[in-house]
């Protein structure tokens, strides 16, 4: 069944000049160094990133809405220097709204939000190139909506063993109920997400994350491993890590361009795909717009009021 198509978009970014001020409805928003070039190896500029966020916008905007957005900036591209900020920078246009975030330290932390097509292209404009939001929504930052799996192939994992614990994980899920969706990450992994209703907190999440993960490794010692220190995690498995499960912790979000010299993105697949040999570098920021258009959001179901899963009787 193929998932509803977002109405296509008809904002365009200018081309050659350095500054623009875009308008989107009642809104303007100034963009700043729209020909520097951000992949070398590309060729493509801030201009074709902030491009790219404007046309999958329709289908990117409903997974990161009423989320905190941590900032990843690469004000320089994907080789130069990079720094994370939480704190929304001021002056901000009086339109971005924020999240404000009790942190354990005492700090309360006023976190942006994609809330629409103008605030996600103005985070864009500050360097960011992949996106980062929060698992659980504003209105009770504690309690996420979704639990996950970042599956990362270890030094001598080839893609091949990093598909078949794609699917080992996905059948213990659905050995207990649980529907997987699944996205690369767009630089070496896939991720897997389950969509979950509210209720329990994040450490009750991460704690049955873990619980699952450190079964699956005892189950299928030479393909996965659930090891979170380095170097103690043998060579040629592919990591389970249940640890971004975390409080505060955060994966690059659906749609998001990576900084890696590809402009890989983190795509979401069918199980079709990736029994089927799917590569990363088979989803880019040059093609994957395309690909939206034609089959529509194939993770709507991540956000749907069915289908989500109760963790409370497994907790």
């Amino acid at each position: 069944m193929t998932a509803a198509k977002p109405a296509a978009t008809r904002v365009r970014i200018p081309r050659g000049r350095e500054r623009a001020v875009l308008r989107l409805g009642r809104r303007s928003l100034q963009l700043t160094n729209l020909e520097k070039v951000f992949w070398p190896e590309l060729g493509l500029t801030k201009r074709d990133l902030l491009q790219y966020y404007a046309d999958v916008a329709p289908a990117l905007l409903p997974h990161l809405r009423d989320r905190a957005m941590v900032m990843k900036r690469y004000p320089n591209g994907i080789h130069g220097k990079c720094f994370f900020m939480k704190r929304t920078p001021s002056p901000r246009p009086e339109w971005v709204e924020t999240c404000e975030i009790l942190h354990g330290s005492g700090n309360l932390i006023a976190f942006p939000m994609a809330q629409d097509l103008a605030s996600l292209l103005w985070l864009v404009n500050l360097g960011c190139i992949d996106l980062n939001q929060w698992y659980a929504r504003c209105d009770d930052v504690d309690r996420p909506d979704y639990l996950h799996f970042d599956l990362d192939p270890g030094p001598g994992a080839e893609f091949d063993k990093l598909r078949e614990t794609a699917l080992v994980v996905r059948d213990a899920l659905r050995s207990l109920g649980m529907t997987a969706l699944v996205k690369t990450s767009g630089s070496k992994g896939l991720h897997l997400y389950v969509p979950i209703v509210r209720g329990p907190v994040q450490k009750e999440v991460w704690r049955f994350a873990k619980h699952l993960a450190k079964e699956l490794d005892a189950r299928h010692p030479d393909l996965i491993t659930a090891e979170y220190r380095i170097a103690d995690r043998p060579r040629g498995r592919v990591l389970v890590d249940y640890n971004q499960n975390a409080w505060g912790r955060t994966l690059a979000s659906v749609y998001s361009v990576r900084p890696v010299e590809q402009a890989t993105v983190s795509t979401p697949l069918t199980w079709d795909e990736v029994e089927g040999g799917a590569e990363i570098a088979d989803f880019r920021m040059d093609n994957v717009p395309a690909r939206v258009r034609k089959l529509g959001d194939l993770w709507a179901p991540l956000r749907a009021a069915r289908g989500r899963v109760s963790l409370e009787k497994l907790v």
